[in-house]
């Protein structure tokens, strides 16, 4: 695919600017941002100015708060964060080459899908075992702010909690089943059938409100005729969750059968005999739109598999 060049205008912007609006987004000052990149006070003030000519809009507005960025700013911002992260990249891809071809990888992961991906990852490097793999685990909402500041190079979560889904290339790949999980010695766990109403009284552990995975057991319990549980333990981690099910015998918690029947297999909880009618939605590998991919990331779509070799480059 050729390469797009910019406008004579947007040519003109110089990288020291490009760092000033990074700097900026992560100070909220002028003054501390001119300090971040080693640039004098008049002289950032001339250079913000001159960016804001060269693309005809106002940046940041001055506020008791410091300076707020437009929404012609945030998108300065999410663009030169990208580009001082690719620069960065590729200073390390550069550097690597004098180490016998190492490669990066930066992936990020929501919760349920880690124990998938972990074996993906396995297989991975079985075949490339010369490549570095930092692995992220958060929200879809956290992992999609750090993959359009260029600090992941894909995602495996989901593309239906952000506001802007044109910014991504989405290829669904793995559905996901739920499961209810308790601990060892819940009064439950030897029933033949468990209903929502026999947990009503449990405390449960839940991912953070409007997360995809709380949104459909909220709609389990509406649906049941039931109020959502008040007695909630709210979190990101599959650790903590773990850690909180086998300090309480009366938690429960809502997981991915994947990471369900990961602690199961270890002897740390115990699946509820129960039926959910909501179906959860699938695992999606996100990347940037507009980005080109190294041959590092599309080997791993391929390991991926399910048909997401083939995402616009």
């Amino acid at each position: 695919m050729s390469a797009r060049w910019p406008t004579a205008a947007f040519s003109r912007l110089s990288l020291r600017q490009i760092m000033l609006i990074a700097a900026i987004d992560g100070t909220g000052s002028l003054k501390r941002a001119s300090q971040k990149i080693g640039m004098s006070q008049p002289r950032a003030t001339k250079a913000l100015r001159e960016v804001e000519e060269l693309t005809s809009r106002t940046l940041f507005t001055r506020t008791n708060r410091g300076l707020l960025p437009t929404v012609a700013g945030d998108c300065m911002i999410r663009h030169a964060t990208t580009l001082l992260a690719q620069l960065s990249s590729l200073e390390e891809e550069i550097q690597g080459l004098s180490e016998v071809e190492w490669s990066q990888l930066r992936i990020g992961t929501i919760m349920g899908a880690v124990p998938y991906v972990t074996e993906t990852i396995s297989a991975y490097l079985r075949r490339f075992p010369r490549t570095r793999i930092e692995i992220v685990e958060d929200t879809s909402v956290e992992l999609l702010r750090l993959l359009d500041r260029g600090l992941l190079d894909l995602v495996i979560g989901r593309s239906s909690v952000t506001a802007t889904p044109q910014h991504y290339n989405v290829k669904a790949f793995h559905d996901e089943t739920l499961s209810v999980v308790a601990n060892q010695a819940h009064p439950l766990v030897r029933r033949k059938r468990v209903s929502l109403q026999d947990l009503t009284d449990s405390r449960w552990i839940v991912y953070t409100a409007a997360m995809p995975m709380r949104v459909l057991l909220e709609r389990e319990f509406e649906h049941a005729g039931l109020g959502f549980p008040v007695a909630l333990l709210e979190t990101r981690s599959a650790l903590t969750t773990i850690s909180l099910i086998q300090a309480d015998p009366n938690t429960v918690a809502l997981l991915s059968s994947d990471v369900a029947g990961f602690f199961v297999n270890f002897g740390m909880a115990r699946v509820l005999p129960m039926h959910l009618s909501s179906k959860s939605e699938p695992y999606e590998v996100i990347t940037r739109r507009g980005l080109g991919l190294s041959d590092t990331i599309k080997r791993f779509l391929v390991q991926l598999s399910m048909g997401v070799a083939d995402m616009d480059e």
